[in-house]
């Protein structure tokens, strides 16, 4: 068996993974750490949940280490395409850089930018950056970064979804031309390519599963509901299943009103969307990784890159407009090796769309037909009739611990990790 000692890593991060319950690199660490170690640029492609944060983080602490840094100018740079993905990756990078004697910080939209400054004001070795942040920072003079040495590019695919790539440029270009460049992506092809062509020099390319969501321990289904009075029915009854559970609209609004819905019939549910202030995105988020909020309810942009442990079931309530958001949504489960269901509730007048939208995707999903509570549905969602009594609207919850028992929830199974999985994932 391979240890992350074993691809170089330096013995103070060996031992912070080793006391996380982390011994045995993914696929992707253990092909791709050495030579980021080495300094070559990396071009990392894997599905979500397949490593990626402790592929580029580890060896670019370990690059860092041994040298100062001044304020306001980092010399390693992590781009992120959202607040929870930037804050996911300090998280799970502070322990191994404290051990070096190194400092992350990130730095996102939504949050009072007096913070970052003030933060800035003392040596940061690490900076994780939402692209408009950043820009924000450098436009103000709080922000230099002329001393870059390594860069890295988080789900540079979803960046290019976004529309952040125009971003991404100009802040490459703020960094010194020499420096040391690693993106990781779902795929790399369109804008992202370009991207590549661009600022990355004889790049090595480590892939570790094709694009198509091809999880062995994922399983998925077109669950058929007729009209939309049954789904809206059929929803309410697999949000009181047991377990933690995503559920994807394709607007704001969409998430707004599920939530609604499912807080009336006492499920504890929470939204997560674009338009949602950084203390009521934190709050869904902590409250689904933990387990006292089972249910979040999410558009594709608020949820792709987050990374929570124990997610058993996927649910498209609305289909997703394309198959690479399938993709994406899909990768919410079945992570770190662990099982997972992806569902699609397809309306009579939907099934066309959504058996070109899986062809697409590659995935092979058998049809089900099913209607409230029955038989087929419970099996393969776990699908209960919700009881609990209403809750209040998010913010003005009762206690956790009644909350969570209303609405059929648990606390996460604990499990040996591999490769960075449970509380600290890579």
């Amino acid at each position: 068996m391979t240890s992350f000692a074993d691809l170089g890593l330096p013995h103070e991060i060996v031992r912070v993974l080793n006391k996380q319950g982390i011994e045995e690199p993914f696929p992707i660490q253990e092909a791709a750490i050495p030579d980021a170690l080495a300094g070559r640029d990396v071009l990392g492609r894997g599905p979500t949940g397949s490593g990626k944060t402790f592929t580029f983080g580890l060896p670019m602490l370990a690059r860092l280490a041994g040298a100062p840094s001044k304020p306001g100018r980092p010399r390693g740079l992590v781009l992120a395409p959202t607040r929870e993905l930037a804050a996911q990756i300090r998280e799970r990078l502070e322990d191994p850089a404290a051990a070096l004697g190194l400092r992350v910080l990130d730095v996102v939209g939504g949050v009072n930018i007096n913070h970052h400054i003030r933060a800035l004001a003392a040596p940061v070795d690490l900076l994780v950056a939402t692209p408009g942040r950043a820009e924000d920072l450098i436009s103000q003079g709080k922000l230099s970064l002329d001393d870059v040495r390594v860069t890295a590019i988080d789900e540079a695919d979803q960046m290019a979804d976004m529309g952040f790539l125009p971003q991404v440029r100009k802040l490459l270009d703020r960094t010194p031309p020499d420096g040391q460049r690693l993106l990781f992506s779902a795929t790399l092809d369109g804008d992202v390519e370009k991207l590549i062509a661009r600022y990355m020099h004889d790049p090595v390319t480590h892939s570790t599963a094709p694009v198509e969501a091809a999880v062995d321990t994922m399983e998925h289904y077109q669950l058929l509901v007729g009209d939309r009075d049954t789904r809206n029915e059929i929803v309410l009854q697999i949000g009181a299943r047991n377990g933690k559970t995503i559920m994807f609209m394709r607007t704001k609004h969409g998430v707004d009103r599920q939530v609604k819905k499912l807080r009336r019939v006492g499920v504890n549910a929470m939204g997560l969307h674009g338009d949602k202030g950084q203390g009521a995105r934190t709050r869904a988020i902590e409250g689904f990784s933990d387990g006292t909020t089972p249910v979040l309810v999410a558009t594709d942009i608020a949820a792709r890159g987050i990374d929570i442990n124990d997610v058993s079931l996927v649910v498209h309530v609305d289909p997703p407009a394309e198959h690479k958001a399938y993709l994406h949504r899909a990768g919410r489960t079945a992570r770190a090796g662990t099982s997972g269901t992806v569902v699609t509730l397809v309306m009579d007048e939907q099934r066309k769309e959504v058996d070109q939208l899986l062809k697409k995707a590659g995935v092979d999903a058998p049809t089900v037909r099913v209607t409230p509570m029955s038989e087929e549905l419970v099996n393969i969602t776990g699908a209960r009739k919700p009881e609990g009594a209403p809750l209040p609207p998010p913010g003005q919850q009762p206690a956790k611990s009644s909350s969570a028992r209303a609405s059929g929830g648990q606390q996460p199974r604990s499990r040996r990790r591999r490769g960075g999985g449970g509380k600290q994932r890579h």
